[in-house]
C-alpha cells in the first residue's frame, strides 16, 4: 500500500509564523505552550476545538506518581514494566517515574486543585496494576477537567502576550516539509497547513509557518466505531506525521479500558467511562449470572492491568452468552460514592442507573492508543523539527499495556522536555526556518464514512 503524501486541499489563503508550533491543547500541549512562550520569541498554539476540548477534560481516575513517602519511583517502574508486557522502554520508563512526582508538584503550584485529606496531603488512590496507592485525583472522578481549567487559566492570564498566539477551532491538514534529502525522503518539517472554521481575522485553508512543530494530538478513538474518545480523536496528528515520513511504532498496541457503560449494541460514538478508580474503591465485577469472576483469573483480582481484565470480561460474556458484565459498587455506600464519584454518579443517573443502588452493566471499548510517533528522550521524532507528545507519541514507556493513570503522567513529563529542547535548538541555531515544498506524488483525501 503506498500512503499519500499530502491530503487534497486548496491552496493556502493566508500565512503566519512563529518560531514553534504546538498542536493540541491537552495536558501535553498546553504544558508545552506555556513552557515554551518565555523561552522562544514567539510560539503558536493550535486546537481542532476550544482550549478546555482536549482528551485530558475526560480523564477521571488521577495521574500517577510516587507522591508519598513510603512509595517509590523504583515501585512505579516496576508495576509499569509489568502492565506493559515487559515491552516498555525502561530508560523511558525510569524518566517518567524519576520527575513525575516534580510534575505533579508543579503541577498543583500552578493552580491545579487535587483533593487532599484532613492534613492537608494529596489524596492518593489506588487503581490496577498499581502495588502502592499512588493516585492523585481532583473533584473526585473529575481530575482531567481539573488539570484542563488550571492550564487554561494559566495559558488565558497571558493570551495577550505577544510571544504567544493561540488559534482555535482549526484542523491541522498536513506538515510542510523543506526539500527532499539525497535518499529522496521529505526534508526537515517547518509549519503547518491548517483549516480554522469559523469567524476571525483567519478563517479558511492557511499555513504557519514553523523551525519546529510539537504534535500533541491525542488518540485515534474515533477510528473504532465505539469508543471513551471524544469526537476530536481522529488520529489526524498520527496520519500527518506518516504522510511527512515520519518513523512509527507499537500502532497495534491498542489499550481497551475494561468497564464501558454498555448501552446496547447499536450505540456510537463516545461512550461513558467507569474510571478504574471505581474497582481501586472497592468495587466488584460480576458475570450476568450475579458471578464474581476475577479473584480465579489474576491475584489483584478486579485491580489486574487493564488487558487482563478486558480480557476476562470478554471470556466470561462468551461463556455466558452476554454482551456485558457488571460493575457492583452498591456496598461502598451511597455518602462515599456521592462524594468520591460525583462525576460518574450524575452521567449514569442520566442513563437511569443508580450507582449507589444498582448494578451497571459495563463491557471493553477502546480507550487508549499506546503506539504512536517514535519519539526520543526529549520529543525529537525521526525528522529534523518534528516533535510528538502525549497520545500520539511512542516514547516507549506503555509497551503493550498503559498502566493505569500514566497518560496524564506521560504528557506532564515529556511535554517539558520536549520543550526545553526545542527552546535550547532555537537559541542555538541548531532549528532555523527552513522554505516548504511541496511532496511529490499524488494528493489524496480520506473517504467519509456513516
Amino acid at each position: 500500500m503506498r500512503l499519500a503524501r499530502r491530503l487534497a486541499a486548496p491552496e493556502a489563503g493566508w500565512t503566519a509564523e512563529a518560531d514553534v508550533v504546538v498542536v493540541g491543547s491537552g495536558i501535553a500541549g498546553l504544558t508545552a505552550a506555556l513552557r515554551l512562550r518565555t523561552r522562544v520569541p514567539k510560539v503558536l498554539l493550535v486546537t481542532k476545538g476550544a482550549l478546555a476540548s482536549g482528551s485530558t477534560v475526560w480523564a477521571q481516575g488521577g495521574i500517577a506518581a510516587a507522591l508519598d513517602p513510603t512509595d517509590s519511583p523504583a515501585a512505579h517502574l516496576t508495576d509499569t514494566l509489568t502492565a506493559g508486557a515487559e515491552v516498555c522502554d525502561p530508560v523511558a520508563v525510569e524518566v517518567l517515574v524519576t520527575e513525575g512526582p516534580a510534575r505533579v508538584r508543579e503541577l498543583v503550584a500552578l493552580g491545579a486543585d487535587f483533593d487532599t485529606g484532613a492534613d492537608g496531603a494529596l489524596s492518593l488512590t489506588r487503581e490496577g496494576g498499581h502495588g502502592a496507592d499512588r493516585i492523585a485525583h481532583a473533584g473526585g472522578d473529575a481530575t482531567g477537567a481539573e488539570i484542563s481549567r488550571a492550564l487554561v487559566a494559566q495559558l488565558e492570564a497571558v493570551r495577550e502576550d505577544p510571544g504567544i498566539e493561540v488559534i482555535e477551532h482549526a484542523l491541522v491538514l498536513d506538515l510542510l516539509t523543506a526539500a527532499p534529502g539525497p535518499d529522496g525522503e521529505p526534508g526537515p518539517v517547518c509549519g503547518v497547513t491548517l483549516h480554522v472554521i469559523g469567524e476571525g481575522t483567519r478563517d479558511g485553508v492557511g499555513a504557519v509557518l514553523g523551525k519546529a512543530v510539537v504534535l500533541a494530538t491525542g488518540g485515534i478513538g474515533q477510528v473504532y466505531p465505539s469508543s471513551t474518545n471524544p469526537a476530536q480523536a481522529t488520529g489526524d496528528g498520527l496520519a500527518a506525521a506518516l504522510r511527512a515520513g515520519a518513523e512509527v511504532g507499537d500502532v497495534e498496541f491498542v489499550q481497551f479500558h475494561p468497564t464501558v457503560l454498555w448501552l446496547g449494541a447499536g450505540v456510537k460514538g463516545q461512550l461513558a467511562l467507569i474510571s478504574e478508580a471505581v474497582r481501586g474503591e472497592g468495587a466488584m465485577l460480576l458475570d450476568t449470572d450475579g458471578v464474581r469472576f476475577m479473584p480465579e483469573v489474576h491475584p489483584l483480582a478486579e485491580l489486574a492491568p487493564r488487558d487482563v481484565v478486558a480480557h476476562a470480561i470478554v471470556r466470561r460474556m462468551a461463556a455466558t452468552g452476554s454482551d456485558h458484565v457488571y460493575l457492583d459498587a452498591r456496598h461502598l455506600g451511597v455518602e462515599f460514592l456521592r462524594r468520591r464519584f460525583p462525576t460518574i454518579g450524575e452521567r449514569l443517573l442520566a442513563e437511569g442507573i443508580d450507582l449507589t443502588t444498582d448494578l451497571v452493566p459495563v463491557a471493553p471499548a477502546q480507550h487508549y492508543h499506546s503506539g504512536g510517533v517514535v519519539t526520543d528522550l526529549v520529543g525529537r521524532s525521526s525528522i529534523e523539527g518534528l516533535y510528538a507528545v502525549g497520545e500520539v507519541a511512542c516514547t516507549g514507556v506503555h509497551g503493550a499495556n498503559r498502566l493505569a493513570s500514566n497518560s496524564l503522567l506521560e504528557g506532564l513529563v515529556f511535554a517539558r522536555r520536549a520543550a526545553d529542547d526545542v527552546a535550547a535548538r532555537v537559541a542555538d541555531g541548531g532549528l532555523v526556518q527552513h522554505e516548504p515544498v511541496e511532496r511529490a506524488g499524488e494528493p489524496a483525501l480520506v473517504a467519509a464514512t456513516a
